[in-house]
């Protein structure tokens, strides 16, 4: 029976299909198949579980005409609801009494149904009870299945009208199945219209596997409907798709009934009670959330579409069964109609669909992908499209009485755009989507709602802008498109699509260039807004992508042509200029030469930028052509960015237009600009490098000929910028104020491009345009120092750069370079205020740019070659360069003396004189401005500091014959200006205070010169004394306060650890300038200051501690003429302490000669006073006895002498009181003092 039933089969291509089923059979166990969604962790992640309808091979079987459960009920009887029956015959004698059976299991199940809702403790025993009842009614009604296949014979032909009871029943049976089938539908009613605890249960996911009987009886329910048909369509495959009539039905109620409309019914019924329940689900869908929320709520559910799509198709190729899109689109039909027509699909007679459109769109893009399962649940690539429903639905969406809210109109075309994906080119619905929006080209497309997240389609670059479209032409995640496109760029998206396809082998662009170009003409193109406008652009930017875009290109220009200029405003025409370089950038990625666009583009630019050089006033107008401008130069820029070469006449973008703008350009206006120039050089650049390469290695590929190409128009590109932007930056360097720090970085990139292409440098820069570009920018002392620190920081470490210098023998580049460098660090507060507006932290008043730039540079300098080999000489640590700039330029000074003074030969030293002098360059011209300005007092500080350290540590440099007018320069204009040699003006305060600070340094480097010179020995001291003198008495405080006095520089000069001839030659200056010019008494009058001037050689003394010849011998007789002649307590305790380190001092002294010339010093002060102040120059040497007895007995003598001498010249005999006082001092003076008054005395008896 089965072969035959096998053999009845029409078609061969079953066959082999049915073999390796058949084979698969024999492996498979006994179960029974049914819809299940309680996924096992075992399930290893396939879509459907292992005894679905799909997976277990239950359809495939029906499908196949084999049997539906080839290893069950192979037994001669069967249990069915508790019972054993015959299995042959079962059917056949009792079939409405089992049937009866099914219906009473299934009330036995809705009763647990209410159990549970009041029964939580038992929850494990209904789920077995509700589980045994479902696979009871589950078994029947495979039972019947199988019956049907096996057992169920075709009606025979009555010969004699003669039957055998038995036959007589079974030749009723398809009649008998009929009725009971309908009246199973009847009895289950319509799955929505289930109470909503049974519908609940399709939410429910318990991996125990432990459900409540409403779940039991929701999946029953699946089963049912589904079994139902597939009975249905295997009792007309078995009779050989005779129609089967329910006749006691038909006698009973007069309604026509058979198998085909009972099929046809209950799938319309099965369909519209899935539609209901994804209605149902809809309601709780947004419109952005439209692709990613399903339409089912279990997988139950979609296997029951994925079945019903298989068999309605399968039945539809085979009878007059309608197919499966033609039973939904029926359906959805019904739900645009209602409530208008009195008639309605039953079940929706109580369900509304507030929006059948949208849910008609939703509903069919979640139904396409469900057309690539297979009979099996495998995915495959079988396409099934709808395009012709789909299409009255895309008319309905976009007609303008129906007014769709852009919300829905987004929604409906992702919709849409995922269709074009699952299913066949359609040009129909390009069509009426054009229709549609090239009526509305003026509308925004916005869904207020969003908010800031819709404009995400506003373009404010060409770049965006092509991005925009760009998007719409490559694979999308099209769920996302509701927030970040609006629907016009989904339209877009669909046209695109389309637009990769043949049709036939015809483009589709050939039947579609008519229609879309005939909607703009000269009216509707000046009728476009600004928005409408932008949405021309994206329609032809996306064609040109997709395909002609040469033509598409010229259309577009001939289109905007129609617009008349004064419509034109100034958003307007910015948006076209991007528009332009949209369409430029697309020629670039096609790799098209842009020449003949760009001409067009820089021809208008060039314009503007004349309106923009004469516009000063008006600052709308400059607003509004600055817009313009600033988006021609963004465009550019994207163009340069964008080419791989550089080879497509890019240079015809920049023209001289911008000679007219750059001089126009204000704050940051020109910032842009520099940016902008600055990309394209170092672009440039790059591009030119790369090709070069390629041409050195060689290349044999077809298009060995692009770096040629490339090459010559890079000489173009570089020709147009030395042209067009350089004489502005030359111009600039020198500006009254200091300009953009991007300056520095323009004009070191076209020192790199003079670097790389030399040859189209100007010709005021040849032979040698980067050793023109270097004195220009990194050399010329007249520069802003900000200009040529960052100028230089770029290019220092630059090695191309340095091997350019080698090659062409200019051995200065380092020399030069470290010179700009001191100059910069010297002038670092040379643009901050001066006066009471300065501030005093350094870092604050440069700024903290500055300093970091300054830093940067002195890290690179610390790296160039002749500065590590200074450096390694002088044992100075590359650390140093970590430091601020101004420390490290001290320790660079250091090193340079330090170095100087290591070398032996006079070649050497001659070298190294030179390279230093080289180094400084006019360094007071550098600090000119601030002695002009004097201050602020930051630069005076730092002048001072600096050149102080110069003449300190470089000092055996500056005594050389060829530093010596550096150093005559440097104290003539720091130390001796002519303000300072008029004693009797004040000096600033910042001056003062600068010179102060730093006046040691001079001091000991001066003095270090005046012991080294061979030459000019005699002028330095006196320049040396010059210095001593008239700083001297500037800073000596009016009292002499131990603060004061401590705070002089002579003082910290004097005690400063210096080489002993150095010290020497500094205190015997100074002693001698005091003596000339602050201890001269006019008759008996003291001079001015005195107890200050005492103080400060008294904490000479101290500080030294030490006394040298030249104190004795300058200062001494000073001191005890004021012990003479000054009565004021506070100059006589000084000068009495003077005298005494003097006289300590010449007892620690090593050998006689300060003893000496000590007794030499009193001898001629008693001679000079004692005839007069006896009195007061016996009670100093009584005091001098103290502290050295036999010096004061070795002037006995003298003064015995001096005695005599002046009672001579008295004429008065012997003076008894200065007798009487003489030999109170010859008391203190031991055995000699006895002597002298024995002689006294003697000589008064004679």
């Amino acid at each position: 029976m089965e072969d035959d039933f096998g053999a009845s089969s029409t078609t061969s291509p079953f066959l082999t299909e049915s073999l390796e089923l058949a084979m698969e059979v024999e492996n498979e166990t006994s179960g029974l198949s049914c819809f299940s969604c309680a996924f096992d962790s075992q399930n290893g992640g396939r879509r459907f579980s292992a005894e679905s309808y799909l997976r277990s091979g239950s359809l495939k079987r029906v499908l196949l005409r084999l049997d539906p459960s080839p290893n069950d009920y192979e037994e001669n009887t069967v249990e069915l609801f508790g019972f054993q029956w015959a299995t042959e015959t079962a059917l056949v004698e009792s079939c409405g009494f089992l049937f009866g059976l099914l219906r009473q299991q299934m009330y036995k199940l809705e009763n647990l149904v209410q159990m549970s809702s009041s029964d939580f403790g038992q929850a494990a025993h209904l789920h077995s009870e509700a589980e045994s009842i479902r696979h009871q009614c589950l078994k029947f009604l495979h039972y019947v299945k199988v019956f049907i296949f096996r057992y169920l014979q075709p009606p025979k032909v009555e010969n004699d009208g003669m039957l055998h009871p038995y036959e007589e029943l079974e030749a009723q049976l398809p009649s008998v199945l009929v009725e009971e089938l309908h009246a199973l539908t009847v009895h289950i009613g319509h799955l929505c219209e289930l109470p909503s605890n049974v519908l609940a249960a399709f939410t429910i996911q318990n991996q125990a596997k432990v459900f409540p009987p409403s779940w039991h009886l929701l999946h029953l329910h699946l089963d049912i409907n589904w079994l139902v048909l597939e009975v249905l369509h295997v009792l007309g495959e078995k009779l050989k798709r005779q129609v089967v009539y329910a006749n006691h039905f038909i006698n009973l109620t007069g309604e026509n009934l058979t198998n085909i409309s009972l099929f046809e019914k209950h799938c319309g019924n099965l369909i519209s009670d899935l539609i209901s329940l994804a209605i149902n689900k809809y309601t709780k869908v947004r419109p952005s959330e439209a692709l990613t929320s399903s339409h089912y709520s279990c997988t139950c559910i979609k296997e029951l579409w994925i079945l019903l799509i298989q068999l309605l198709d399968h039945k539809n190729k085979g009878s007059n069964t309608e197919c499966f899109w033609s039973l939904v689109n029926t359906t959805l039909k019904n739900i645009f109609e209602w409530p208008s027509t009195s008639e309605s699909v039953s079940g929706f007679q109580t369900i509304q669909c507030k929006d059948p459109l949208s849910f008609s769109w939703w509903i069919m893009t979640h139904l396409a992908p469900l057309y690539q399962f297979d009979r099996n649940g495998n995915l495959d690539e079988k396409k099934e499209s709808n395009w012709k429903f789909v299409e009255e639905l895309l008319k309905k969406s976009t007609d303008t009485q129906t007014r769709v809210l852009e919300e829905h109109l987004r929604m409906h075309l992702q919709c849409c755009l995922t269709l074009c994906s699952f299913w066949d080119l359609n040009l129909s619905i390009v069509t009426i989507l054009w229709d549609y929006y090239s009526k509305n080209l003026n509308s925004c497309f916005t869904v207020p709602w969003l908010g800031l997240k819709d404009l995400a389609n506003v373009s404010k670059t060409s770049l965006s802008m092509l991005e925009l479209v760009k998007r719409c032409c490559c694979e999308q995640q099209i769920p996302s498109l509701f927030n970040s496109s609006n629907s016009y760029f989904i339209f877009l998206s669909i046209l695109a699509q389309i637009m990769k396809e043949e049709n036939n082998g015809v483009h589709p662009w050939k039947q579609l260039k008519g229609r879309i170009y005939s909607k703009f003409h000269r009216k509707r193109m000046q009728e476009l807004t600004e928005v409408g406008l932008q949405n021309f652009f994206n329609l032809f930017l996306m064609l040109a992508i997709v395909t002609e875009t040469e033509d598409i290109v010229s259309r577009m220009l001939d289109l905007l042509d129609f617009l008349t200029p004064s419509s034109i405003t100034a958003s307007r025409r910015a948006l076209i200029w991007r528009g332009h370089f949209a369409f430029l950038l697309i020629y670039v990625e096609k790799n098209m030469d842009i020449g003949a666009l760009a001409e067009k583009i820089s021809n208008a630019f060039h314009e503007k930028a004349k309106e923009f050089l004469v516009t000063k006033n008006d600052y709308t107008q400059r607003q509004n052509l600055w817009t313009l401008l600033s988006t021609y130069i963004d465009g550019v820029q994207e163009v340069f960015e964008t080419s791989c070469y550089l080879s497509l006449s890019e240079e015809k973008l920049l023209n001289d237009g911008f000679t007219m703008l750059l001089p126009a350009c204000r704050g940051a206006e020109l910032s842009m600009v520099l940016n902008f120039l600055q990309v394209v050089l170092a672009r440039l650049r790059s591009v030119h490098e790369r090709v070069s390469r390629a041409l050195q290695v060689g290349n044999a590929a077809p298009d060995a000929q692009l770096p040629l190409v490339a090459k010559e128009h890079h000489l173009a590109v570089a020709s147009a910028l030395w042209r067009n932007f350089f004489p502005y930056l030359k111009s600039q360097r020198m500006s009254q104020t200091l300009p953009s720090p991007q300056l520095a970085d323009t004009a070191a990139g076209f020192t790199l491009l003079a670097l790389d292409i030399p040859s189209k440098a100007l010709s005021d820069l040849q032979p040698q345009p980067v050793l023109s570009m270097m004195r220009l920018f990194g050399w010329d002392d007249m520069v802003w120092p900000q200009l040529v620190s960052r100028y230089l920081s770029h290019l220092i470490q630059n090695s191309s750069l340095c091997e350019a210098f080698s090659s062409m023998g200019y051995t200065s580049y380092e020399a030069l370079t470290v010179r700009s460098w001191f100059r910069c660090v010297l002038q670092m507060f040379l643009d901050q205020p001066s006066g009471a507006l300065a501030k005093t932290d350094a870092e604050r008043t440069v700024g903290k740019a500055y300093m970091e730039q300054l830093t940067e540079m002195t890290r690179l300098i610390f790296k160039l070659s002749e500065v590590e080999d200074i450096l390694l000489k002088a044992n100075v640590g590359q650390s140093i360069f970590k430091q601020d700039p101004k420390n490290a330029l001290v320790q660079f000074i250091k090193a340079v003396g330090r170095t100087y003074s290591g070398l032996q030969t006079l070649t050497e030293k001659s070298a190294m004189v030179a390279k230093t002098l080289e180094y400084l360059g006019d360094v007071l011209k550098y600090v000119k401005p601030y002695l002009k300005a004097k201050g602020p007092p930051e630069g005076l500080q730092l002048t001072y500091w600096i050149i102080g350290c110069l003449v300190k540590f470089c000092a055996p440099i500056l005594a050389t014959s060829k530093a010596q007018q550096l150093l005559f320069r440097i104290v003539d204009c720091l130390l001796l200006p002519h303000a300072v040699l008029q004693q009797d003006k004040e000096l600033p305060v910042a001056l003062l205070s600068a010179i102060q600070e730093s006046l040691p340094l001079y001091l000991q480097g001066l003095s270090f010169i005046c012991c080294q010179s061979q030459t000019q020995g005699a002028y330095l001291n006196q320049l040396l004394g010059s210095v001593i003198r008239h700083y001297f008495g500037r800073f000596l405080p009016s009292s002499p306060t131990v603060p004061g006095a401590g705070q002089h520089p002579l003082l910290t000069a004097l005690g400063s650890s210096i080489t002993a001839p150095q010290l020497l030659r500094l205190r015997k200056t100074t002693s001698h300038v005091i003596r000339e010019n602050y201890l001269q008494f006019k008759g008996h009058a003291p001079p001015p200051r005195l107890a200050s001037v005492l103080a400060f050689i008294l904490e000479v003394l101290r500080r030294t501690q030490s006394t040298e010849l030249c104190d004795i011998d300058l200062v001494l007789p000073a001191v005890l003429k004021c012990l003479v002649l000054v009565n004021e307590l506070q100059v006589k305790k000084i000068s009495t302490d003077i005298v005494q380190y003097m006289v300590e001092g010449c007892q620690a002294g090593s050998g006689g000669e300060h003893a000496t010339q000590l007794t030499s010093v009193f001898r001629q002060f008693i001679q000079d006073y004692t005839a007069v102040y006896d009195h007061r120059v016996f009670s100093i040497l009584e005091t001098v006895a103290v502290l050295d007895q036999t010096l004061v007995t070795s002037l006995i003598p003298t003064i015995t002498q001096s005695l005599k001498d002046s009672e001579h010249k008295q004429g008065l005999g012997r003076n008894a009181a200065q007798r009487e006082a003489y030999k109170r001092l010859l008391s203190h003076l031991a055995e000699a003092g006895q002597n002298e008054i024995l002689k006294l005395e003697n000589e008064a008896d004679e």
